[in-house]
């Protein structure tokens, strides 16, 4: 073998190697931007409603809410406007076993620390259709066991409101059938379909109809 066969012999050997290595990694990029995309996957889409960029970042605030009040109530009664990045409820479900904090509004970063409640939706304890969602991962990985006729609580600190599960659902994420104003008194949580592979299209969820109104008579006069 003279000299130019030996070393077009060699570029071939480094070129084929070259070619391996190319498709190599264009297909570990796939799996490994649907993992990225997995773990900070940020729900409410379209209706997720960001704080006006003031440069100085999130507040989150962290409020206690009241779990133990026990004064005088009533069906009617002054609501407590909260204000992004606030926790302003605790959703509690005997099924799924938790005490979830609830946050007004919705960005990757509040999701890491609770539910978040679309402020493009109504607040709880107004009329109207509000909308809440979390991690399938985290603080709604139990979301799917809940069934027809179960009890779903949320206590603010101006009233305990007490949901009935009506019914299940399934939807796309370009679907907003769920997440839009109703004319009736609904919550509704949704969450992902768990997909181990990637990021997933599909959400489930839950709608259900306010049982009872419990506002809190003595927060509302003391405000």
């Amino acid at each position: 073998m003279n000299k130019k066969n030996i070393v077009l012999h060699i570029a071939t050997h480094f070129m084929v190697a070259f070619i391996c290595i190319g498709i190599l990694t264009v297909a570990m990029i796939k799996p490994a931007d649907k993992l990225k995309v997995f773990v900070n996957i940020a729900f409410m889409d379209s209706l997720k409603s960001d704080p006006i960029n003031d440069n100085t970042g999130l507040v989150i605030r962290e409020n206690e809410i009241k779990s133990d009040y026990d004064g005088e109530t009533s069906e009617t009664g002054e609501i407590i406007r909260a204000k992004f990045g606030e926790r302003y409820a605790t959703l509690n479900c005997d099924v799924m076993e938790l005490e979830i904090p609830v946050y007004w509004g919705s960005n990757s970063e509040l999701l890491e620390h609770g539910a978040c409640h679309s402020s493009g939706s109504v607040i709880i304890g107004d009329k109207g259709n509000s909308v809440i969602s979390a991690h399938v991962d985290t603080y709604f990985a139990d979301l799917d066991k809940l069934k027809e006729g179960d009890i779903v609580t949320v206590k603010t600190n101006y009233g305990k409101f007490t949901y009935k599960v009506r019914e299940t659902i399934s939807f796309s994420s370009s679907n907003k059938k769920y997440v839009t104003p109703t004319d009736d008194t609904r919550l509704t949580l949704y969450t992902c379909k768990r997909d181990l592979l990637g990021a997933s299209d599909q959400r489930i969820g839950v709608i259900c109809d306010l049982e009872e109104s419990s506002f809190y008579i003595k927060e509302a006069d003391e405000s």
